[in-house]
């Protein structure tokens, strides 16, 4: 009898302990990338879940809204303050105007919703000045952060969400897998309501996945993702899924300036230069015996329709401003974050000498801007920032340090 109640208490014990251990790593993971808050999902829909901070009923009165594109490109990992920061200044928003700042994504719940309205995260109670980790939302006037979790073309075709989409102040794209964004959001309503909140110069932002789907030419991952050595080794493997396809189809979400771009993040964590490279040597069109196949751009720097791929470190963001053709943009980054906390601006000289499938890539002349300080700089054209020369011979980046 003994025996049976110390077995009992014990068993209690060990799943007390077990969800005290769950929780515990709920709250890590959800301070570290975002994904959980612990709010409420008031859609009342099992199609989608809606998660609500502050008072998304006050109607903004933004007396100076946006007259140019804002964009942000956000490398991963943990969120850049300042980067959101700007895109609640950029959009208008003042601390008695109001703003309505909307964060969609394919998986996860609500974990940006503390991190961008209050100023004490995780803590969630303060809306004073913020502090480190925090962007302090509502000391900037936001009224609202709402999280829409979008994981299906019903739910991105659903009337309300796009209703709450369309009134955005500002949006943000969660990282995550950017193949559910490709599944779920292409060629939907949703769609839609972010290419008519991108012509009314809505700020528009995305981290890691979030980031990829911004460019024209998107790496979807809709096989799964793919290292450096696989993309060198077959530019056209079957991880290699660039999107659209074919590449002269219309892009999914094009943010103005990255009509010819490509992007990636996690770049130096992740080592992902040598399959940046190959994404943007996809690119660029046969011309003889030069270029790879379905490409359409020019592999020549100076012509205007020339590749461009950009790659940014983790916890490292670029902010772009201004319409296509005469945009500017600043390179921002978390203090103390690790790594290099560079964004890098890449461009062809010349087309790939080899470009094939089953064969390794060969790109000779491939300039990299390697952007490491906060100085504004003339996104539109790179002409006058330094550059080194890298060169890709039988698929091997050789003697270049990034």
């Amino acid at each position: 009898m003994h025996v049976a109640l110390f077995r009992q208490h014990a068993l209690r014990l060990v799943h007390a302990l077990v969800a005290a251990i769950a929780l515990v790593g709920l709250q890590a993971h959800a301070g570290s990338d975002k994904i959980s808050g612990g709010g409420k999902n008031v859609s009342g829909k099992t199609s989608y879940a809606y998660y609500v901070t502050g008072n998304p009923e006050l109607t903004p009165v933004i007396r100076k809204k946006p007259s140019s594109p804002s964009t942000v490109l956000m490398g991963g990992d943990s969120d850049v303050d300042a980067a959101f920061r700007w895109m609640i200044d950029r959009a208008g928003i003042t601390q008695s105007s109001g703003g309505r700042f909307v964060i969609i994504r394919a998986t996860g719940a609500d974990g940006y919703n503390c991190y961008v309205y209050y100023s004490n995260y995780p803590t969630c109670t303060s809306t004073g000045t913020a502090q480190p980790g925090s962007v302090g939302g509502a000391a900037l006037g936001l009224s609202s952060v709402e999280t829409l979790v979008i994981p299906s073309p019903d739910a991105a075709n659903d009337a309300k969400v796009n209703e709450i989409v369309g009134r955005a102040n500002v949006i943000w794209i969660a990282g995550g897998d950017q193949s559910d964004y490709y599944k779920n959001w292409r060629g939907t309503a949703l769609e839609q309501t972010l290419d008519q909140a991108r012509a009314r110069n809505v700020p528009i932002g995305g981290t890691s996945a979030g980031m990829m789907i911004l460019p024209r030419f998107d790496f979807a991952a809709l096989r799964g993702s793919v290292t450096s050595a696989q993309a060198l080794a077959d530019p056209f493997n079957k991880y290699m899924t660039i999107e659209p396809q074919p590449l002269a189809q219309p892009g999914f979400i094009v943010a103005p300036g990255l009509e010819t771009a490509i992007v990636d993040a996690h770049l130096d964590e992740r080592d992902r230069m040598g399959r940046l490279m190959t994404f943007m040597a996809r690119l660029v069109r046969s011309d003889g015996a030069t270029g790879c196949a379905g490409g359409i751009l020019s592999g020549t720097a100076n012509a205007q329709d020339a590749a461009r791929a950009i790659g940014l470190a983790i916890q490292t963001a670029l902010l772009i401003e201004g319409p296509a053709g005469a945009q500017t943009a600043v390179r921002v980054s978390n203090p103390g974050a690790p790594g290099t906390n560079a964004a890098y601006l890449l461009r062809p000289s010349i087309a790939p000498e080899t470009c094939v499938p089953g064969s390794p890539l060969t790109m000779r002349g491939i300039t990299v801007r390697k952007i490491t300080d906060s100085q504004p700089f003339n996104f539109s054209n790179w002409d006058s920032l330094p550059f080194k020369e890298a060169q890709i011979v039988n698929g091997t980046l050789s003697n270049f340090s990034y």
